[in-house]
């Protein structure tokens, strides 16, 4: 069955197309008589716009872009559950993809939502991605941009973040307090934000309890579970004596530390400690439970999304947005 046009309409009502349109866009100019019975018969008909259409008319879409690093972890999965609710509330729709840690594909994806004329985008960088050029393209094209979690610095655009240091810091300080002596730093890539600011929340709170820090304790790895396995081995095999304490950089390297943990018969906590950050739902449900920090990612999915609808909304340049959120101590019995 063909699709019901404007000009279908314009048919029936005897009006012109430009009156029918005008109509649906709630024109001031139409009498809310001819609004009424152009809404009516839209509706009888089943009358849907040409997004497309429209797009290239305004030259701009109802659709949000979104790239993010990763799908399998339950932290972007979060993070775009909060994303998706502010947006079709504000009657956009999303379109997601995923980089799967790859600059390259974090590339394509930009390059495709562009061409899809976007309304905005909003992007965590990969693990991999170390310069900000392709961001430079959306720019240049004046498209809506914020970045969360993971941000390139080196683009000034409006971000919403977490507390990492704090955060860190908070883990760390609970480790020292419970007494352990040997804590270890399974960290992230040394570029990427969350790294760095982790890393500096685990220096800073045992330097506030008067500890030395042993660099021989700090690991930079990546952000999966591998990544916690190759760190964890490495601690066990080089360094001695070993750690009684560990901090990853996140609960999936976490994971990966505690399989290598009990694949080599050692207990947590009594031999080795463990805490990650992000508070995944595996965190509570392994033996024992792993202490985390909890990261707010629906609420962090929101407020990315209610600052490029500002943006959009707007229609203007504005002053980036640099927003920090709390994030909350989970201790469990792996510490």
């Amino acid at each position: 069955m063909r699709q019901t046009t404007i000009k279908d309409i314009a048919e029936k009502l005897r009006l012109s197309p430009s009156t029918v349109s005008r109509a649906l866009n709630d024109h001031p100019d139409i009498s809310e008589n001819t609004k009424d019975r152009v809404r009516s018969l839209a509706e009888r008909l089943e009358y849907q716009p040409n997004s497309i259409a429209q797009s290239l008319q305004k030259r701009r879409s109802k659709i949000i872009g979104v790239v993010v690093p990763q799908v399998k972890h339950v932290f972007f999965a979060s993070i775009m559950g909060g994303i998706t609710d502010v947006a079709y509330d504000a009657g956009y729709t999303v379109m997601i993809c995923s980089s799967n840690e790859s600059h390259q594909r974090e590339e394509m994806n930009i390059r495709e939502l562009i061409a899809q004329r976007v309304a905005g985008l909003l992007i965590s960088i990969t693990q991999s991605t170390e310069g900000c050029e392709h961001f430079k393209w959306i720019r240049k094209r004046n498209i809506p941009l914020v970045f969360f979690d993971r941000v390139c610095e080196e683009l000034e655009a409006s971000q919403v973040v977490v507390d990492d240091h704090d955060g860190a810091f908070k883990a760390v300080q609970h480790l020292v307090q419970r007494g352990y002596k040997r804590i270890a730093h399974i960290g992230g890539p040394e570029f990427l934000n969350i790294s760095r600011e982790r890393l500096r929340g685990y220096r800073d709170a045992l330097h506030a309890a008067g500890r030395e820090i042993d660099e021989t304790l700090i690991l930079h790895a990546g952000l999966n579970e591998e990544h916690g396995i190759q760190g964890m081995t490495e601690l066990l095999d080089a360094v001695s004596p070993g750690p009684d304490a560990v901090f990853c950089v996140n609960d999936p390297v976490a994971i990966g530390a505690y399989s290598v943990l009990r694949q080599k018969g050692l207990k947590i906590p009594a031999d080795v400690a463990l805490a990650g950050f992000s508070d995944n739902p595996i965190a509570s449900i392994i033996d024992p439970p792993l202490t985390t920090v909890l990261q707010p990612a629906t609420e962090m999915g929101r407020r990315a999304a209610q600052l490029l609808l500002r943006q959009i909304e707007f229609e203007k340049e504005t002053v980036p947005v640099r927003e920090v959120l709390k994030t909350e101590l989970v201790v469990r019995q792996s510490t």
